[in-house]
């Protein structure tokens, strides 16, 4: 089970950094952050993380992070779990990704669902592993869907299902997750024909939705 558990760190980080500003523009967003804009600090924050800058990316992460900015939580959160520029330091890791995941960040949820699955930093907790997953998943995080998934199959701090199983991996399948996809040909010959078909049709209703919240299932 440990093994099918999916982590979002680096990647997650790195697929924000997307959106880093260019060279020029660093005086202008240097200056925004400087004037106390959260979105700029992040920013400015990314930039420097991206060329690994950590003794300057640190202190803007700290200063958005600080004044609420739920990425930059998640963020500060991975620095102090990798140790990147910062001696490592899972007590803080889980305080900026706490943070952010009662701010609603599904990155940070599913985060905090690792480590209480894997009982870093804390006593191992599979039923608050799964409830943390379960607030990524139902934002459409992927990894979470996969997490909280494996857990409905193996039976692992909720009740074993193995439809809810499907339906979770089926979801994380049609956001292009290939082991997601595979993992199906893997469930599915526990389940009957309708049972397979329900769980598609729930999973293709929710992606045509617009990836709409789900309600607890």
């Amino acid at each position: 089970m440990t093994g099918r558990i999916k982590l979002l760190l680096l990647c997650a980080l790195l697929a924000a950094l997307a959106g880093t500003a260019p060279a020029q523009d660093m005086d202008n967003l240097k200056a925004r952050a400087a004037s106390g804009d959260k979105t700029a600090m992040r920013t400015l924050a990314d930039a420097y993380f991206e060329n690994q800058d950590f003794a300057q990316a640190i202190p803007w992460y700290e200063k958005a992070a600080k004044g609420g900015d739920r990425k930059a939580q998640t963020s500060l959160g991975l620095i102090y779990y990798r140790g990147y520029g910062v001696e490592k330091n899972l007590s803080l890791a889980l305080k900026w990704w706490r943070y952010a995941a009662l701010q609603n960040d599904p990155g940070a949820q599913n985060n905090l669902g690792n480590l209480y699955f894997n009982g870093e930093g804390v006593r191992q907790d599979y039923v608050e592993a799964a409830r943390w997953y379960r607030e990524a998943a139902r934002r459409g995080h992927i990894q979470a869907q996969w997490n909280l998934g494996m857990m409905y199959f193996d039976g692992k701090g909720v009740e074993k299902n193995i439809p809810q199983a499907y339906y979770l991996t089926r979801l994380a399948a049609l956001q292009g997750d290939d082991d997601a996809a595979a993992m199906l040909n893997r469930i599915a010959p526990y389940l009957t024909a309708e049972q397979i078909r329900q769980a598609d049709a729930r999973a293709d209703d929710w992606l045509k939705s617009g990836k709409k919240i789900w309600q607890e299932e």
